[in-house]
């Protein structure tokens, strides 16, 4: 293969390195490194990949953009072997793929619009993923995003509708809907569709789609029609991954958050009514400036009440620029701990959690021969080719995951 593309970040990365793939065929020898700015970590890991590259691979040229390039691209023309920096608007551009396009682009602007590319496959991947929207319109405290992708821009359903139907004609039974802000998808359209909206025309033009997840939501902005859907839709999976950030009202407050720490347990225990057995997941920062340990200890207090088992848990990261960099902050090796406590919570709820699905029958898309996720997103053990939707029944549980057998 003359191009590989090296995703790091958002499930959008990953749409969007397939949109890239597919515009870099022309180019020989290319490996093309897809950057995240989230966390200094997830720039340092960017880093350390376009080093080992070159180091490996000497003869390739490497070509780098994300929102990490999107932010400050001068950083990143200059690390070795890179020939073009491309931001994110120009990096879903043909022409920018082109043999003979610029060099090096260090004029970048924040994109306006928004015009996803079809996208037939997704190399090495069991399930699809398709972007409904792009940019944020909010300024949390701690967050640059918006600074690499701007404001809210949503997708007009008919391009969502043809890249689904195009996905599921390829043989992709599950498809995963994406962006940065998906829960404000629509106002920029006409007639301001909701999210909920649009997922039940989606549902009811593409008949054929055999399941559909969504990305990471804020649970301040889900809608009417969304929660009627998790009640009553089969094929929209039975997990919801919400973007809490915290469980701290004052810390929330200082995050610039749009939900308080009882609406986040209400959304949860809503959730859990409307469709019993859902597996929750959420993101949350540890060592966010000034939390103390007892306001930490109110973030580690809603894991267990909540029982979330599915935690994406990030030690708080400085991003310069951002108000929350100017705050007090909490020493790195305690930001570490406590984000290691918060895992901890999070296993014990997980390993709870897949121990309540021993003798249920399940749906398991498999995903690499001998691993899959159930319709729960809890993983799983079966053998079955990837690809396939297996109809299975849970026989055990360890704190890893399910072990199933084919029904």
């Amino acid at each position: 293969m003359s191009v590989e593309v090296l995703n790091f970040g958002c499930r959008l990365n990953t749409y969007e390195g397939e949109v890239m793939r597919g515009h870099a065929e022309a180019l020989s020898d290319t490996i093309v490194i897809n950057t995240c700015a989230v966390t200094a970590e997830a720039e340092r890991q960017a880093r350390q990949a376009i080093r080992r590259a070159h180091r490996e691979h000497p003869e390739k040229r490497i070509v780098v953009t994300g929102c990490a390039v999107q932010i400050k691209p001068e950083a990143w023309a200059d690390l070795p072997g890179v020939v073009r920096v491309l931001g994110n608007e120009d990096k879903l551009k043909p022409e920018s793929w082109l043999p003979d396009a610029p060099s090096a682009v260090t004029d970048i602007m924040i994109a306006k619009e928004t015009a996803p590319q079809l996208v037939t496959e997704f190399m090495g991947r069991a399930r699809a993923f398709v972007q409904v929207q792009q940019g944020c319109d909010h300024r949390c405290t701690f967050c640059i995003i918006p600074f690499g992708r701007g404001p809210n821009r949503s997708v007009p359903l008919g391009l969502i509708v043809d890249q689904v139907r195009s996905l599921v004609a390829g043989g992709y039974r599950e498809v995963v809907l994406t962006g940065v802000d998906i829960a404000s998808y629509g106002p920029d359209l006409p007639g301001a569709p909701t999210l909920g909206q649009a997922i039940r025309r989606l549902l009811a033009l593409v008949p054929e789609l055999a399941r559909l997840r969504l990305s990471s939501i804020d649970p301040a902005a889900i809608d009417e029609d969304l929660w009627r859907l998790i009640a009553e839709e089969p094929r929209l999976m039975p997990h919801l991954h919400l973007s809490l950030q915290a469980g701290s009202d004052m810390i929330l407050k200082r995050m610039k958050r749009r939900h308080d720490r009882q609406q986040g347990l209400d959304v949860i225990a809503r959730a859990r009514s409307l469709r019993p057995g859902i597996g929750i997941g959420a993101d949350l920062i540890a060592g966010f400036p000034t939390e103390t340990d007892e306001l930490f200890a109110e973030t580690l207090a809603m894991v267990e009440e909540a029982a979330i088992p599915f935690l994406h848990v990030f030690p708080y990261s400085e991003r310069p620029g951002t108000p929350a960099a100017r705050m007090p902050a909490v020493a790195k090796p305690l930001r570490k701990q406590r984000a290691q406590r918060l895992r901890e919570a999070s296993a014990q709820a997980a390993g709870a959690f897949y121990r309540g699905l021993v003798g249920q029958r399940v749906a398991i898309l498999s995903e690499t021969g001998t691993i899959g996720h159930t319709e729960h997103f809890a993983p799983a053990r079966l053998v079955a080719p990837p690809g396939v939707l297996v109809a299975a029944r849970v026989v055990s549980a360890d704190n890893d995951g399910v072990i199933a057998e084919a029904a």
